[in-house]
């Protein structure tokens, strides 16, 4: 069994026991979270698909941890100018564990 979910403008395939890191979330560490934009789910040979989203269809997540990704390194170069600018992003992010698909 498996869903399809969209959370922070992404969309993720999701089974029941999976980790995932995503988009940060405004929830504790050991809440639990639950995600209602679901796409599309999978049971055996039943599917269901949404238009945008399928009704009553929700997936519970527990959340593990906050964190922030690798740093992204980015450099603007012009040659001959004498400029060179550098800059750093790091993505803050919320690790999530799936514990539940309900259809």
């Amino acid at each position: 069994m498996y869903a399809v979910i969209k959370t922070g403008g992404k969309q993720y395939c999701v089974k029941e026991g999976a980790l995932l890191k995503v988009e940060s979330l405004p929830a504790d560490v050991g809440s639990n979270v639950d995600f209602s934009e679901v796409l599309l789910v999978q049971n055996g040979d039943k599917i269901s698909c949404g238009q945008p989203f399928v009704n009553k269809a929700v997936v519970q997540a527990e959340v593990i941890e906050h964190g922030r990704h690798k740093k992204i390194k980015i450099i603007k170069f012009r040659r001959r100018k004498h400029h060179m600018k550098q800059m750093g992003h790091r993505q803050n992010y919320t690790k999530v564990k799936i514990t539940k698909i309900c259809d």
